[in-house]
């Protein structure tokens, strides 16, 4: 098992016009298939129509959304800060699935102002532990992050490519690990 690749799920979680979201995650995703040992899936919120009610009616891109994260071994979240937070849309797609996100490891890649999303990704660490999910200590972070990439999507500073690294390892650690639990004994929320 430990040669199989892990299924990453790269989430990127702003939906707004004219985000900037799509560089981080274009480049974050670059680094996660040159890392090797990952099949990458993005699922890019502003491509899927969330119901933001819960209980209400679900739709066909959201049930596709919760076959790709049950398939997950692991998931990296691409995210904004908005307002000292995280995007609703997020919420919501984690609101709307629960045993997808079981003991499985997840890691964050944020952006922002002055704090580099980092506000949001505190907050998301505890909402993932109640969807008993194990998030990763590391973090890649951009503060003022539009100043910090090229006209070709690469970061300007060189270590950017080696928090994602680090990242990476301890999140394939943490996928393996959790994935042969998985395996051996079926975890129970």
């Amino acid at each position: 098992m430990e040669s199989t690749p892990l299924n990453l799920v790269v989430i990127v979680a702003s939906t707004r016009e004219g985000r900037f979201a799509p560089v981080v995650a274009n480049w974050f995703t670059e680094q996660a298939r040159s890392h090797g040992e990952v099949k990458v899936d993005v699922i890019d919120l502003a491509e899927v129509d969330i119901p933001y009610v819960l209980g209400g009616e679900s739709t066909a891109e959201l049930a596709a959304v919760s076959s790709r994260l049950a398939e997950a071994d692991a998931f990296v979240v691409v995210t904004p800060e908005y307002n000292h937070s995280y995007p609703a849309s997020l919420k919501a797609v984690i609101d709307w699935h629960h045993s997808q996100w079981h003991a499985k490891p997840v890691g964050f890649v944020s952006y922002g102002g002055l704090s580099g999303g980092l506000r949001a990704v505190e907050h998301l660490r505890q909402v993932f532990a109640e969807v008993h999910s194990v998030t990763v200590r590391d973090t890649v972070s951009f503060h003022a992050a539009w100043e910090r990439f090229d006209e070709t999507g690469r970061p300007r500073d060189a270590a950017a490519d080696g928090a994602a690294k680090k990242l990476l390892d301890q999140l394939l650690w943490w996928g393996r690990t959790l994935r042969e639990g998985r395996t051996t004994s079926p975890y129970q929320a």
